[in-house]
């Protein structure tokens, strides 16, 4: 089985790793170098570094274009499969592979479709997710799907480390599946139920509304960390909560800020949120402590 695989970040590299032992890849298409950094770095994905590490041949773009198109056209692959690329593939392309494309999705669909699932089923308080395995159509994270394994949410678990868990065990299901097309034995079934949409987070997304009860609270907090990063303002500016936990004082007016036996606590519309890891604009991460202390014991969250 003569496979192109597509993905961007750290998620997608298990399952690109994985595929390598098992099957010959074609080539590896990922997006283009990106800025990071203070210095703005071109800097190759994840992906891209994995594949070279590989010694796979990559393709850099940030579009699946016409140009994408005839390079996967040439290589006469099998299957397409793709993990967190961030784009579309559309046709031709979507046709160009003998069989298609395959993709792994990180969530139970048709629950949470688009760019965010993990980030969303956590911030909607979900008990449980999973990922699947599915046939590449048109419509968005639309076709049937292979195979799928679910998993409960940890109650504290952030968006970053569920969606990490994920990526670990999402590749053997995803090897299994391209084994299964390759010896003519997979089977795909049509998704079932009410589709939920997960699009992309904005960081207005990532604004916590204090006046809510603190479990919403908590949530949005959870799924939004690492990226795009809690956050509340202070004084008019960007106020980052990259750590915090439900206390279980009595209430606080929502948004003030309180030491309460050894606890930096921010009051919510039911009990407190105990601020753990704040960071002020312009200033570095820091113990909560730490920030209060250098606050002079009085502030408040918006």
């Amino acid at each position: 089985m003569r496979l192109v695989f597509a993905g961007t970040p750290a998620v997608a590299v298990p399952s690109l790793t994985a595929l390598a032992e098992r099957f010959d890849i074609a080539a590896v298409i990922t997006r283009e170098d990106a800025p990071l950094g203070r210095k703005r770095v071109l800097t190759p994905s994840p992906v891209a570094d994995a594949a070279a590490a590989l010694d796979l041949p990559v393709i850099k773009a940030n579009r699946l274009d016409d140009g994408v198109t005839d390079q996967v056209a040439r290589l006469e692959a099998d299957l397409g499969v793709i993990v967190a690329y961030g784009g579309l593939v559309r046709e031709p392309l979507l046709s160009t592979p003998r069989l298609g494309w395959v993709n792994l999705h990180f969530s139970l669909l048709p629950r949470w479709r688009g760019a965010a699932p993990v980030q969303r089923a956590v911030m909607a308080g979900d008990a449980e997710t999973g990922a699947a395995v599915f046939q590449l159509v048109a419509g968005l994270d639309a076709g049937d799907v292979f195979a799928e394994l679910r998993r409960p949410i940890p109650a504290d678990a952030t968006a970053g480390e569920l969606l990490d868990a994920l990526a670990q065990e999402g590749a053997p299901l995803l090897v299994d599946t391209v084994a299964a097309l390759a010896d003519g034995t997979a089977e795909a079934v049509p998704q079932s139920g009410e589709p939920v949409l997960a699009p992309k987070l904005t960081i207005d997304d990532a604004r916590l509304d204090l006046t809510r009860p603190v479990e919403e609270v908590y949530a949005r907090l959870l799924g939004v960390t690492p990226e795009p990063g809690a956050w509340a303002l202070l004084d008019g500016e960007r106020f980052k909560i990259h750590a915090a936990r439900p206390a279980a004082g009595l209430s606080l007016p929502a948004g003030v800020v309180a030491a309460r036996e050894g606890r930096i606590e921010v009051g919510t519309g039911t009990t407190p949120l105990e601020l753990l890891t704040v960071q002020p604009s312009g200033k570095r991460a820091m113990d909560a402590a730490d920030w209060w202390r250098g606050a002079g014991g009085e502030a408040v969250l918006a």
